[in-house]
């Protein structure tokens, strides 16, 4: 079971302020075990938020995008000329994205009926 931080420090706090275990099991209810792994884990710092930085890309998305509308058409070898790598990155890059395959701009429908001229012999 997964405790959020805000509980860790309360159950932490209040056993440091004097309050006996056994007290401690019937307000959170924690072992010592967990008492002192998560005193630990709060004094060496283990629970500070870390700052998730993206890592620098050959090929930065928000530029990518905008090629991508200004030259909907562009080819993959086009691009990867511009942003100086492979077809394939590029193609994982779009795929991140959700940019796709160009599609048909009408749509075509399945077992269309034929034209009765086309299938009699004249």
């Amino acid at each position: 079971m997964a405790y959020s931080m805000d509980f860790r420090r309360r159950a932490v706090e209040y056993k440091q302020e004097g309050h006996t275990f056994e007290q401690l099991q019937e307000a959170f209810g924690i072992p010592p075990e967990t008492y002192y792994q998560w005193k630990r884990n709060i004094e060496n710092g283990y629970y500070d938020t870390v700052i998730k930085r993206e890592r620098k890309r050959k090929i930065d998305k928000n530029k990518l995008k905008r090629e991508v509308a200004e030259k909907p058409d562009a080819f993959l070898r086009e691009l990867a000329e511009k942003f100086g790598c492979t077809e394939s990155a590029i193609f994982y890059a779009l795929k991140k994205l959700n940019i796709t395959l160009k599609k048909r701009p009408l749509p075509i429908l399945k077992n269309q009926k034929r034209n009765v001229r086309t299938i009699l012999p004249r």
